[in-house]
């Protein structure tokens, strides 16, 4: 975003002015200005109309009395393309274009003079909702809208216009600062957005709905800088499922990446992903009223048995820690509790106190202050007309609150509906998160807690993403390719190329027990080809099964069949297969593959994904993930693998094709995890000729 784009952004934010340019969706956004209290001027352009919403109407933008801060849009398609022009002349901040009709139904001609048009304005859209700044009281939004903003918030960003009017009606008293539909990105995208509101001191959490991403690299330095100012940065990714990504290009015309690849760039940039709009919601309201705790070591108090059993259940599930109460601690607990009580975490404190607040707040406190990360106490509200206990719940609350306030906090109703209003509200004001259904407030803690410690290991800069040419390319065979990686460096088994009728002179040179493969342009797979024999013991081995590899081969790929023949010495038997590839994508830059390795590699799809470069802590983290690990670690009675032969080996890799541009892919699969050592037993390289 260039300076005079984002001077122009912030015009369109906090303007002095509105203009509305259409008809009646320019009535309902000027009461909508009304509504939030929006207090400057406010111009409708409309040559068909007196006034609007009680505002004298202006013929055209030409007639305004100076150029606009702030314009909302919404006239057809070509009289929209000709106001954005007119509007860059006279020297207007930006728009918000509600108009369709361009790049997301494939008109890109329209879509590239809409962008011409616009110049260094700030363009919202096209086809968006709008922007609603609840900070400075401004909302240039089509639809009647919600939310509320107590000093502090979440600024949400998202692709989908329903989706972002939706979240502004949500009861769950999530603090919000600023909402933006982003629309068609058409010149103002996510990360101008991210970025801008990673300076902005009442954001205290960024809300992103992301359907694609056009520029990678710009999103990472954007990401990046909300990491450095503090500002947690929660995802809803859609358009993961094959039927998700073609309507995500319809709808947008954005161009949705593979699922593994958004996760590698979210858990390289500590962006947390979450999978519905409600998790969405409470996630950034955990975040904005409560804050990021400094671990995963969770307080849990119920005044049920059935609540502590939820809250243990799923805590285990998602790796928070519930540390149960040392000796001193439990006997304090004791002292403190009814008889009927069971001292543990989490602790249900049970009804003959219920609602006193002289006898539960010691019981919080003193399990609170015994040295966790976070707290949460499950309750659920009575509805309005039920109310008669409802002090007791709320005496519970504020002896929580009390109790709790020195770290991240969460009052959580069972079910989302059980918190009313009235108490999320006075909750917010207290800084305790009111929190609305068991597993999405304890997700929405883990959540808090991964990324408190993934910021302490964030690159320092977005990655230089190059561009592919169009040379074409070429899979070098197997032995040309192990040559090439033996040459930096990395372990590969002492082989020999030779025709047929040398291969077992060659393999008595080399030792016996030997592989042996036929080399070809056709026989990248060589186990579905037949191409591949292990554990040949003698020559006469060898001699008998190159005749049997010439015959498989020509029968599965007529005309594949070559006297070219890999002769290597077989590696040691394998604690653990795995794969591992490097490949250049056009719009997530290098990208690292490691899974189970062998022939089931896509049957048992234990995967993990990292972007390029990386670190050997991050390379390590990756291993750990996969179930293959282990294995790894001694599985029944085995001796470990060499893992940091391994992560050496990672490392090696990851420079040595960073170093070579022309490279396109290696996939190694599989590679042999050793007692000692490590082995790649099977190469595929691909580059640029």
């Amino acid at each position: 975003m260039t300076p005079a784009r984002r001077a122009n952004l912030e015009r369109l934010l906090t303007p002095r002015h509105v203009a509305l340019v259409g008809g009646q969706d320019a009535v309902t956004v000027a009461g909508e200005c009304a509504r939030i209290g929006f207090d400057g001027p406010v111009w409708p352009v409309n040559p068909k109309r007196s006034e609007i919403a009680g505002h004298p109407c202006f013929a055209s933008v030409a007639d305004l009395p100076e150029a606009p801060d702030a314009v909302f849009l919404a006239v057809p398609r070509e009289p929209a393309i000709e106001t954005i022009a007119a509007l860059r002349t006279m020297g207007a901040g930006g728009v918000v274009c509600y108009t369709a009709g361009f790049g997301e139904i494939g008109e890109a001609d329209a879509e590239t003079r809409l962008i011409a048009a616009a110049g260094d304005m700030a363009l919202v859209g096209a086809n968006c909702y709008g922007v609603i700044n609840y900070v400075d009281r401004v909302a240039l939004w089509p639809f009647a809208h919600g939310g509320s903003f107590p000093g502090y918030g979440a600024a949400i960003v998202t692709q989908s216009g329903m989706l972002s009017s939706d979240l502004t009606m949500s009861q769950r008293s999530v603090p919000l600062a600023y909402m933006i539909s982003a629309g068609n990105q058409s010149v103002l995208r996510l990360e101008d957005y991210l970025s801008l509101m990673a300076g902005k001191p009442e954001v205290r959490a960024i809300g992103l709905h992301i359907e694609g991403l056009k520029d990678i690299a710009a999103f990472e330095a954007a990401a990046i800088e909300a990491a450095q100012a503090g500002k947690p940065v929660v995802a809803l990714k859609t358009g993961s499922s094959a039927i998700g990504g073609r309507l995500t290009e319809s709808h947008t015309g954005s161009l949705s990446g593979t699922d593994d690849l958004f996760n590698a760039l979210f858990e390289r940039l500590g962006i947390i992903r979450v999978t519905s709009p409600a998790q969405f919601l409470e996630t950034l309201k955990f975040l904005c009223v409560a804050g990021v705790p400094t671990g995963r070591r969770i307080a849990g108090f119920t005044c049920s048995g059935g609540g502590a059993t939820m809250l243990a259940d799923h805590a285990e599930k998602i790796g928070l820690q519930l540390p149960q109460p040392d000796a001193n601690t439990a006997n304090a607990l004791r002292k403190l509790l009814p008889d009927t009580a069971t001292v543990s975490n989490p602790l249900d404190y049970t009804t003959p106190i219920w609602g006193m607040p002289d006898k539960t707040e010691p019981v919080f406190r003193t399990l609170v202050d015994a040295g966790h990360d976070a707290a949460i106490i499950v309750q659920d509200y009575p509805a309005p007309g039920l109310d008669e206990s409802k002090h007791f719940y709320l005496n519970d609350a504020m002896s929580f609150v009390a109790a709790s306030h020195m770290i991240p906090s969460a009052v959580c109703s069972t079910l989302p509906e059980n918190m009313d209003q009235e108490t999320r509200d006075g909750l917010v004001a207290q800084g305790v998160a009111p929190m609305q259904g068991i597993e999405e407030a304890l997700n929405a803690m883990a959540h808090a807690a991964w990324h408190g410690e993934r910021r302490n290991d964030l690159p320092p800069r977005a990655r230089v993403i190059a561009s592919l040419d169009d040379r074409p390319c070429r899979t070098l065979d197997e032995h040309t390719g192990k040559q090439m990686l033996k040459a930096a460096g990395l372990p590969v088994p002492d082989g020999t190329c030779v025709a047929g009728a040398d291969a077992p002179a060659a393999a008595e040179q080399l030792g016996f027990p030997v592989a042996l493969k036929m080399m070809g342009e056709r026989l990248a797979h060589k186990s579905e080809a037949g191409a591949v024999r292990t554990g040949l013991g003698s020559s006469r081995d060898v001699q008998t099964d190159i005749e049997v590899m010439r015959q498989t081969v020509s029968e599965r790929i007529p005309g594949g069949e070559t006297d070219s023949f890999l002769v290597e010495k077989m590696a040691p038997a394998p604690i653990a297969e795995l794969l591992v590839s490097i490949r250049r994508d056009p719009q997530f830059g290098d990208v690292m593959t490691l899974a189970s390795g062998g022939v089931l590699v896509e049957l048992v799809g234990d995967a993990a994904t990292i972007l390029l470069p990386a670190s050997r802590t991050a390379l390590a983290n990756a291993l750990d993930r996969l179930k293959v690990s282990r294995l790894m670690s001694g599985f029944r009675g085995q001796p470990p693998a060499d893992r940091e032969s391994l992560l050496d080996v990672l490392v090696q890799l990851v420079r040595f094709f960073g170093d070579q541009p022309d490279l396109i892919e290696i996939e190694l699969n599989p590679v042999f995890a050793l007692s000692q050592g490590c082995c790649i037993v099977d190469a595929l390289v691909q580059k640029k000729i």
